[in-house]
């Protein structure tokens, strides 16, 4: 049992592709330029926005990708909460955690306040101590900073960490700050891709958590 559990969100706690494809239709069909796959647009899920932007739409002015950035949040205040449902097993096993005594943490490319109003939606805020979302960090995973900053605000020792999360970027940012990693297969990145990078643990689902 770890003291201190973190996770990323996007595909680990919840299923957000609705509101994310969705989002990501509207504002390219309003801008105007070519639609890509569905498929395309699930796969930079929990990549940080500016580079999701960059591969989706081609715009390589910075200027251009904040300007689409900047009406797609307008569109995801209306439909991303909406449409991010958390997983059957998400709510359970936090709340087993939570009876275990232990602490848990989001660290996640999304905005701590978009996830933040998830919870805030679906009252069950009593179940997360801290999230860290890409406002509170200067680099996005794989860098070690969000995981770090968590560590560091509730004194945690290494040891005593887990992070869990659905994706390399997720395995590459546990390895980089020394912690524990448990990969969890909800999203777009098979269990074969953990298989070369350090992990404690392949799960298909997060109630796998509990009989570590």
């Amino acid at each position: 049992m770890y003291e201190l559990y973190l996770f990323d969100f996007d595909y680990t706690l919840v299923n957000s592709e609705q509101g994310i494809v969705g989002c990501f239709r509207r504002t390219i069909e309003k801008w105007q330029l070519p639609r890509p796959a569905d498929d395309a647009i699930r796969h930079t899920i929990g990549l940080p926005m500016e580079k999701a932007v960059a591969i989706l739409t081609g715009l390589t002015d910075a200027d251009d990708i904040d300007r689409f950035i900047t009406d797609y949040k307008r569109d995801a205040d209306i439909h991303m909460t909406p449409g991010t449902h958390f997983f059957p097993d998400t709510l359970p096993t936090l709340r087993a955690l939570r009876a275990r005594g232990a602490k848990i943490a989001i660290i996640s490319t999304k905005t701590r306040t978009r996830i933040e109003e998830k919870f805030v939606v679906d009252h069950c805020t009593d179940l997360i101590d801290r999230i860290i979302g890409c406002e509170d960090v200067t680099a996005m995973k794989p860098s070690p900073e969000g995981i770090e900053k968590a560590i560091a605000l509730f004194g945690a020792k290494k040891e005593a960490v887990l992070y869990t999360g659905d994706s390399l970027v997720d395995a590459g940012a546990a390895k980089n700050a020394g912690v524990a990693f448990a990969a969890v297969t909800t999203g777009t990145t098979e269990a074969a891709a953990f298989a070369d990078v350090p992990h404690i643990k392949i799960m298909k689902s997060l109630k796998d958590l509990l009989i570590l």
